[in-house]
């Protein structure tokens, strides 16, 4: 559709420091910017009182754009879950027990090569495959 009206959603992770813990970032989201929001994780770290949010947020392109932007310029760091997930291709060694493990089908292995896959789209951020796997080769960004 034309002038960015079709619904879109995508999850995000948001990194932010402790001067914006008290700020009320997603009202404004929803209020200002009309993106719906589902908080599918959170953590603000008592020691250093940085705070981040996996969101799956929900509008327009063009107000999803907009929040971005705003939320950027609020001084909070944003990122796709997939950039906020990483695997390490040198410890990887294709074993597969994080697709056993993901409750989303994020992760696969094609039969045929026996290859790993990862779907981000599909990625809920539950930190499962990381917890599970025995090299260590999944990191998040998203404690």
């Amino acid at each position: 559709m034309k002038g960015g009206t079709m619904t879109i959603s995508k999850r995000v992770v948001l990194h932010f420091p402790p001067s914006l813990v008290e700020e009320p970032m997603t009202y404004v989201l929803v209020k200002k910017f009309n993106v719906m929001f589902n908080i599918l994780k959170a953590r603000v770290s008592v020691d250093d009182g940085e705070g981040a949010l996996l969101l799956e947020l929900t509008g327009t392109e063009r107000n999803m754009n907009n929040s971005l932007i705003y939320l950027k310029q609020l001084g909070v760091k944003t990122e796709t879950l997939d950039k906020d997930l990483v695997r390490a291709d040198e410890k990887c060694v294709q074993c597969g027990i994080c697709a056993l493990v993901c409750p989303t089908s994020a992760f696969s292995i094609t039969a045929r090569e026996m290859t790993l896959n990862f779907d981000a789209a599909k990625c809920i951020g539950c930190d499962e495959c990381r917890k599970n796997c025995p090299y260590g080769a999944i990191k998040t960004y998203f404690p």
